[in-house]
């Protein structure tokens, strides 16, 4: 016996890297394109990269985290991006290793980058994972060649991420 299924339409988003007006004109534009009742009941899936480079990742947070209250007929689907993974980590907020390592065991494989990357040794770095260090720390070399610009702050260009939030670079909410 087969069902039949009404066609939904379903948009992916990704790489917000903290660009707030990028969404919000992004998101405007699907509204305006999308037939309304198409619209109401889309999937809208987020690929991730939600924070750094641009400087508002707190809004577009603030964002995301309304959609389902303001679209209750969409369904949302938010997945982590390589940056989200790294922010969640300085917060201390992935789990443990699932085969009892402590999470040091993983900076062995990075440690070479450790100075020139600049990696964060502030309160708490010693549980947490390379990805964490590597986000929140203060890079040596400014100037990234091989995309042509300046970083801004971290590998991770994570500068933006904390000034969103009032917060020094690298600060857990200190100032």
């Amino acid at each position: 016996m087969s069902e039949s299924h009404e066609a939904r339409v379903v948009c992916c988003i990704g790489d917000i890297h903290g660009f707030i007006d990028k969404l919000q004109n992004l998101w405007s534009n699907l509204e305006n394109t999308v037939e309304p009742s198409q619209f109401k009941t889309a999937t809208i899936i987020f690929l991730g990269d939600y924070c750094d480079r641009g400087p508002h990742t707190r809004q577009v947070i603030d964002f995301l985290i309304a959609l389902p209250t303001r679209y209750p007929n969409q369904k949302h689907v938010f997945l982590a991006g390589n940056h989200d993974f790294a922010f969640a980590a300085f917060l201390h907020l992935l789990p443990p290793p699932y085969d009892g390592s402590e999470f040091s065991e993983g900076w062995k494989e990075f440690k070479h980058c450790e100075e020139r990357e600049g990696w964060f040794n502030g309160d708490g770095y010693e549980k947490m994972h390379v990805q964490g260090r590597r986000w929140s720390g203060s890079i040596k070399t400014k100037f990234n060649v091989s995309k042509g610009r300046v970083y801004q702050g971290s590998v991770n260009d994570a500068g933006p991420t904390f000034q969103s939030y009032g917060v020094s670079h690298g600060s857990a909410g200190n100032g």
